[in-house]
C-alpha cells in the first residue's frame, strides 16, 4: 500500500512541482482581508524603518540571528545573562557569517563592529525592534518582558523568537500588547529562509507591518500567521518528529528512519533534525504540543530520557548520532542503544514506504486543521511553511501539493491501514468530506 510513496517523479511531475514551489514566494502578501485576525498591515500607516536590533539571549538561536542581521549590515545589541555566552557570541556569530567568501577573521571583525554585546538592558531597550529568543517557557519569557518593557521607546517594537507558545499567554502582563508579535526564525537560521511572523490577540498592523519588513530586509520569506500552540511550521514539525520518535521504540532503528525520510527527499531525516535543534529544546517546544493536544501529540519517555542523559544532540557532542568536532563535547551518561532499549516496545521492521507514512500522513492531518482553525487560509502558506522551513523537497512541490498528487480518497484508505495507532492517525472531517466531495487542496 506504501511502496510507491518513494517512486522517484518522472521529469514533468518534477518540472511542475518545481514550478509550483516558484510560484509560493509571493505567497508571503497573501492574506485575509483587513479586519480579520489574520488581517494584513494596511498601507495607510508608515512603516517604521528598522535599522537597529536589540537580542536578548546569546544562544545558538540568538546568535544565528545576529549573524542574517549582521550578514545585511544591521546593528546589533546582544545580552544575556549568562556571562559566558556573552563572552562567546562575537565567535558564535562569526561563526554564522563566515563562508567560503569571508574568512572567519574578517567575519569576526565584521561582529565585533557591528554587534555590542552588553550586560546593560537600557542599550538594548534603545533598538528599533527588541527580540527575545530565550529558553521556551512561560515564567522565562515574561522575566524578560517585566525587565525590558518599561525601557522601550514608544515606537520599538517587542517580539519574541518562540517557537510553540501562543502570544496570548505570553502578552499576559504586558502594558502595551499591540507592539507585540512574534518573529520566529528556523533552525539552521543561515539555511531556513522563512520566517514567521505571529498576529497576537492584540498585535496591531503597524507591528506586523514592520515585522514584516524587517524580515524582508535581512532577505527572509515572512509568512503572517495566527495565534496558537506550535503556529504553522511547528504544528507540522511536531508529529513528524513525534513520529519518528515512535517507530524507533517499534524496532525502526535510527538508519532505516533517516534512510527512508531522505530518500523521500527531506533536506534532514528526523532524528538528525532533533540533533540539530537541540533534543532539549525540541522537548520544551513539544511539550506546549503535548500539553495542547494530548489526544494526538505523543510524549516520548525516550526524549526525555535522552535530555536527562545529556543527549542534547549535536550541541553536547551526542543525541542520536555523535559529534567529535564539537570543542565542548561531553561525554553523554548512557548510550543511546540503552537508552532505546529501556522503552522499546518491539523489533518489527517497517518497509520504507510504511516509514514515509507514517512520518508524513501525520503532518497533513495537522494541516488539515490549520485550515479549519483559520491558523492558516491558504493551502499555499502550507506548502511554503513546509518547503521553507522544515526542508520539503521542493521536487514534490509542498506538503499539500505532494498530498493532492496521492488524492483525498486514498490518503484515507492509507490512513485506515494506520488505524492501529489511534486518534493521531484517524482521517480529519476535513479530510473525510474532500474524498467525498473528490475535492483537493489547491482546487481552485
Amino acid at each position: 500500500m506504501f511502496s510507491d510513496l518513494l517512486q522517484p517523479l518522472d521529469d514533468g511531475s518534477r518540472t511542475r512541482a518545481e514550478a509550483h514551489v516558484r510560484s509560493l514566494v509571493p505567497v508571503r502578501h497573501v492574506a485575509p482581508p483587513r479586519g480579520s485576525h489574520l488581517a494584513p498591515p494596511g498601507n495607510t500607516d508608515p512603516i517604521r524603518p528598522i535599522g537597529s536590533i536589540g537580542i536578548i539571549g546569546a544562544g545558538m538561536m540568538g546568535t544565528a540571528i545576529a549573524g542574517a542581521c549582521v550578514t545585511h549590515g544591521l546593528s546589533v545589541a546582544m545580552t544575556d545573562n549568562n556571562p559566558e555566552s556573552l563572552h562567546n557570541a562575537a565567535e558564535a556569530i562569526a561563526r554564522e557569517i563566515a563562508g567560503p567568501d569571508k574568512p572567519f577573521d574578517i567575519a569576526l571583525r565584521d561582529a565585533e563592529r557591528l554587534v555590542n554585546v552588553t550586560g546593560d538592558d537600557a542599550l538594548v531597550a534603545r533598538s528599533d525592534l527588541v527580540l527575545e529568543s530565550v529558553i521556551e517557557t512561560v515564567p522565562g519569557k515574561q522575566e524578560v518582558y517585566a525587565r525590558i518593557e518599561p525601557r522601550l521607546g514608544k515606537e520599538t517594537v517587542l517580539a519574541s523568537n518562540t517557537s510553540t507558545i501562543p502570544l496570548g499567554r505570553l502578552a499576559a502582563g504586558l502594558r502595551s500588547p499591540e507592539r507585540f508579535c512574534g518573529i520566529h526564525f528556523f533552525h539552521p537560521v543561515r539555511e531556513r529562509p522563512l520566517v514567521e511572523v505571529v498576529r497576537g490577540p492584540e498585535t496591531s498592523d503597524a507591528t506586523v507591518a514592520s515585522a514584516v519588513a524587517f524580515a524582508r530586509s535581512i532577505d527572509k520569506l515572512p509568512v503572517v500567521v495566527g495565534d496558537g500552540p506550535g503556529f504553522l511550521v511547528n504544528r507540522l514539525l511536531v508529529p513528524y518528529l513525534t513520529e519518528a520518535l515512535e517507530l524507533l521504540l517499534e524496532g525502526g532503528g535510527v538508519g532505516p528512519i533517516e534512510e527512508a525520510a531522505t530518500r523521500f527527499g527531506m533536506a534532514k531525516g528526523p532524528l538528525r533534525l532533533m540533533d540539530e535543534i537541540g533534543l532539549d529544546t525540541t522537548l520544551q517546544g513539544g511539550r506546549v504540543l503535548w500539553e495542547a493536544f494530548p489526544e494526538r501529540v505523543v510524549a516520548s519517555p525516550l526524549l526525555i530520557s535522552m535530555v536527562k542523559a545529556g543527549r542534547l544532540g549535536r550541541k553536547s557532542g551526542a543525541g542520536f548520532f555523535e559529534y567529535t568536532d564539537i570543542p565542548q563535547r561531553k561525554p553523554p551518561r548512557r548510550e543511546l542503544a540503552d537508552l532505546i532499549a529501556t522503552w522499546a516496545r518491539g523489533s518489527r521492521a517497517h518497509s520504507p514506504g510504511k516509514i514515509v507514512a507514517r512520518l508524513l500522513l501525520p503532518m497533513v492531518l495537522e494541516a488539515t486543521r490549520l485550515l479549519e482553525e483559520g491558523t492558516v487560509r491558504d493551502p499555499r502558506e502550507i506548502d511554503l511553511g513546509a518547503v521553507y522551513g522544515l526542508g520539503f523537497p521542493t521536487a514534490r512541490g509542498g506538503l499539500l501539493y505532494w498530498a493532492d498528487t496521492i488524492g483525498p480518497a486514498r490518503l484515507c484508505e492509507m490512513l485506515g491501514a494506520l488505524s492501529a495507532l489511534g486518534p493521531r492517525l484517524a482521517p480529519t472531517p476535513r479530510l473525510r468530506r474532500m474524498a467525498a466531495e473528490s475535492r483537493r487542496f489547491h482546487d481552485r
